[in-house]
């Protein structure tokens, strides 16, 4: 094989589901026979592209309002989704998170793919929101991490201080409206196959491997393994 076999991974950063994605995906990877000529490919998605959080807003309460259900079960619904994690190895503090327009994240880590680091920065962001309860709106916090994946900080001063990227946000985001994503994470193999949600590690496995053994790509994507999935979409993560 000649070419790469391509992963493009459409998530947001207030996505748990993406960051538990993210985990199986390296799972599935680490087991590959031919891991090193995987590439994978972020890709930018907005759950609530007009979300404006306040100072007194928090998760539990802000599940309750959206779904219009008592604190009792907001509460439950962090709790699953925070053991959930722990089978992926993450550690989700839910208490600590402030919620926050993607955007400008989504805008550094097309800064951060043009210098391939937009997978370290993926990591750092993901860990920032949903464990260390950093807010990944604040332009002091987007530049610290952006510098500590390497990225200059000059760079980073520009493209927070501007629009830079923002068209390939929008872009990112028209192109999974294009091709039918209804959530995420949602992951295309090569352009050929789609697996919706953060499956488990077997079922990314057994795509890479039946796209890899195939060899041959096709332009139209079918999407496959959508049944087990846990994703976020624009009316929560299910």
């Amino acid at each position: 094989m000649e070419n790469k076999l391509k992963v493009q991974i459409w998530s947001d950063i207030m996505c748990p589901f993406c960051y538990i994605g993210k985990r199986r995906i390296e799972e599935a990877l680490s087991l590959f026979e031919h891991k090193n000529a995987v590439e994978i490919e972020w890709k930018s998605y907005q759950l609530d592209p007009s979300f404006v959080a306040s100072k007194e807003d928090n998760m539990v309460t802000h599940l309750a309002d959206k779904y219009g259900k008592g604190i009792d079960w907001a509460q439950g619904m962090l709790d699953n989704m925070t053991q959930n994690a722990k089978t992926a190895g993450l550690d989700f503090h839910f208490e600590k998170a402030v919620l926050a327009n993607s955007f400008d994240a989504h805008r550094l880590l097309h800064l951060a793919k043009k210098h391939s680091l937009s997978d370290e920065l993926e990591e750092l962001l993901f860990k920032a929101y949903l464990t260390e309860g950093k807010d990944i709106n604040d332009k002091g916090t987007l530049k610290e991490l952006g510098i500590s994946v390497g990225l200059n900080p000059k760079s980073i001063d520009e493209v927070l201080s501007t629009d830079a990227f923002s068209d390939d946000v929008k872009k990112d985001i028209s192109t999974a409206q294009e091709i039918g994503v209804q959530g995420v994470p949602f992951f295309v193999f090569d352009n050929k196959y789609a697996v919706s949600g953060a499956q488990p590690a077997t079922a990314f496995l057994e795509t890479l491997e039946k796209v890899w053994q195939e060899g041959k790509f096709d332009s139209k994507v079918k999407l496959i393994n959508t049944t087990q999935g846990d994703s976020c979409g624009i009316d929560g993560c299910d």
